[in-house]
């Protein structure tokens, strides 16, 4: 079964929702990448006695990656919605969703293609401020990240109650970029950057991990940099 089968209703797309398909070229060489196990070093650092985790290669620019669709989604139209196994299923608009307390918060990204960029500086919404309103049900495990571009990824519960997991508004003193995943995209510095969905717009709360895109498609389904966890 699709993953994503498990959000009820089609798939809502922004009216400026780019069409663009998918890049199968793209695809093909993830997958490839995931079947041979490239940039794998054999050297985890499983202690973090380095800042850099094997295998990545420091960056100053802010690489873009995607799949070939960049929604524009106007935040007057934006909310998140969310349920599954949680005791309060619910929705936000964007100005209720912003009375949320936002933070800031410097964090280390690193992206599973090999980059990573040390000290960005977020503003956003703290993930255990949307954990604690929506109370997730004993049996829940994962949730399940889903955007506006219609792909999404599952992270454990575990891996969203930590202070420096935000659902982001802004980079760099700045509104999210379209291209990065603006208005709003999960930030999840500990773990592989395509863990940090884009454009999100739906949580859905799971018994278990269904995966998501790449996990189905050969990469981790945890993805510490650390660890070297790209592929699984």
């Amino acid at each position: 079964m699709d993953p994503y089968e498990r959000f009820r209703g089609p798939v809502e797309r922004s009216p400026g929702f780019d069409p663009t398909p998918v890049k199968p070229r793209l695809v093909a060489a993830k997958e490839q990448a995931a079947a041979t196990g490239k940039r794998l070093t054999g050297q985890a650092d499983p202690a973090r006695r380095k800042r850099l985790p094997p295998g990545q290669e420091r960056v100053t620019s802010f690489p873009v990656l995607d799949l070939g669709s960049r929604p524009l989604v106007d935040p007057k139209s934006w909310s998140l919605t969310w349920g599954g196994l949680c005791e309060a299923p619910g929705r936000l608009d964007w100005r209720a969703f912003n009375t949320l307390g936002p933070v800031e918060r410097v964090t280390d990204i690193h992206c599973v293609t090999g980059w990573s960029r040390f000290d960005n500086r977020w503003r956003g919404v703290p993930m255990m401020a949307i954990l604690d309103r929506v109370r997730p049900m004993r049996q829940a495990t994962h949730a399940i990240f889903k955007g506006h571009d219609g792909f999404g990824t599952a992270l454990a519960l575990g891996d969203l109650k930590r202070p420096d997991v935000l659902l982001a508004t802004d980079w760099e003193g700045a509104p999210l970029a379209r291209e990065h995943g603006g208005p709003l995209r999960l930030v999840v510095p500990h773990l592989y950057f395509w863990k940090s969905a884009k454009w999100v717009k739906q949580i859905w709360f799971t018994e278990g991990d269904p995966g998501g895109y790449w996990e189905n498609r050969g990469y981790h389904h945890r993805g510490d940099p650390w660890k070297e966890e790209r592929y699984g």
